[in-house]
């Protein structure tokens, strides 16, 4: 078997007179190993998949005798990947990871340095993807907190004592880094003790941010357009009853508008279980533009079941002078056996057959009609001959709807945005 000649830096090192497979110190007390990291970029939240993905210098710090050299100067000596694979480096790994990997553009962004005394530095340049587990519950309100965890695959804290060489000062970020749809709160860093039941317990580091999400957007893109399809949908409430081509594709159209922007969010969101603040204000807004519609429907029908009745009245009243300027209609007493009174004054005891609303500026519609008061069939207990006013007020559910839609929509707002703000 033929072997590769050594370099003038790999005898330097004497890196085949030890075992590079074996921690430094073996069976003595564990080796401790700082860490610090320089986040480069924060690249991507996905609320979806729920993972981040950022780009970092994880760098190692650790002490080991065998690579002791003899320095006149006391110069450290720089390497590249390829001695890294010769010699021992902790073997660390990206807890619930799902992808990563090391640069390699143009070569393996890999650094060893190793000083006289035997201590080494080893850095590379790492994207991670990793999970977050997020709580939607408030979404697009809310804050969430990502945690990027670094462990020793194969040694336990028996063998390899992890730390951070600086403390919260060994996490440093780049200044330039943003997000669109988040604001970078804080970065801070913790140290626990992770135990599995098979193998025993492990360090485990911890790289934690806040993230507080932008709202602005949410406001653009969801929340103004549900508002303004729940005014339109007040809108009807001041258009003719009769004009039913009007009211009824507006309604139709709020109604499938809703539906769209509901179905836009969700398509966007992964299928969680709970509701989301989001669901919330879009649900009601729905509520409100689909009652809006129903509202429409019990007019048109109380409308439908008044006409009725006027149709039946009047086909009971041997003579009807129709609906229209009171003083311009009489009946010829003569003809019709019928005496004729002040309009004004008939109100005051025909208010057996009074209906409505007193007047107030709105519309409201009158039918006179002439009867026989002295009969009992069409007049009860009165005894006196005269007209019969009758109000009808066709528009009353119209007129409460323009206030309580819009009252009750208002309060829902206060009390929405008061709660997740």
């Amino acid at each position: 078997m033929t072997k590769s000649p050594m370099t003038k830096s790999e005898q330097l090192l004497r890196i085949d007179d030890h075992d590079f497979t074996m921690r430094p110190a073996f069976g003595g007390p564990p080796i401790p190993v700082g860490v610090d990291v320089q986040v480069e970029s924060l690249d991507t939240i996905s609320e979806v998949d729920m993972d981040f993905t950022m780009t970092l210098y994880l760098r190692h710090y650790w002490k080991d005798e065998r690579l002791s050299f003899p320095s006149t100067n006391n110069q450290s000596m720089t390497f590249d990947s390829r001695l890294a694979k010769k010699i021992w480096v902790p073997d660390m790994f990206f807890v619930h990871s799902k992808r990563s990997f090391i640069h390699d553009t143009t070569t393996d962004n890999v650094m060893l340095r190793v000083h006289p005394d035997g201590n080494v530095l080893y850095s590379l340049r790492i994207t991670v993807t990793a999970m977050c587990n997020m709580d939607l519950s408030r979404f697009p309100l809310d804050t969430q907190t990502c945690s990027l965890e670094i462990e020793s695959y194969a040694y336990t804290d028996d063998d390899l004592m992890l730390y951070w060489k600086k403390g919260n000062e060994s996490l440093n970020t780049d200044e330039r880094i943003s997000l669109s749809q988040f604001l970078i709160q804080k970065f801070h860093t913790t140290t626990k003790l992770a135990f599995y039941s098979s193998t025993g317990w492990y360090n485990r580091l911890y790289i934690h941010f806040t993230l507080r999400r932008h709202v602005f957007f949410f406001l653009l893109q969801t929340y103004f357009p549900a508002t303004l399809m729940v005014m339109l949908s007040w809108v009807s409430f001041w258009i003719d009853r009769r004009a039913v081509p009007a009211r009824v594709p507006l309604g139709i159209t709020t109604v499938l508008t809703m539906s769209t922007i509901i179905t836009g969010v969700n398509a966007s969101m992964p299928r969680v279980s709970y509701i989301k603040a989001v669901d919330i204000y879009l649900w009601v807004s729905f509520v409100f533009v689909f009652l809006s519609v129903i509202e429409y429907a019990a007019v048109n029908y109380l409308s439908t079941v008044q006409e009725r009745k006027e149709r039946k009245l009047r086909e009971r009243l041997p003579c009807t002078c129709g609906i229209g300027n009171p003083d311009d209609m009489t009946c010829d007493p003569q003809i019709s056996g019928y005496t004729t009174m002040d309009v004004n004054s008939t109100a005051n005891y025909g208010t057996a057959g009074n209906y409505g609303m007193p007047e107030n500026g709105g519309r409201q519609e009158r039918m006179l009609a002439q009867v026989v008061l002295g009969d009992p069939q069409l007049t009860g207990q009165v005894k006196r001959p005269g007209y019969v006013n009758i109000w009808i007020d066709t528009h009353a559910i119209d007129k409460y709807s323009r206030v309580l839609f819009p009252g009750s929509y208002a309060l829902f707002n206060i009390i929405y945005w008061s709660i997740y703000s």
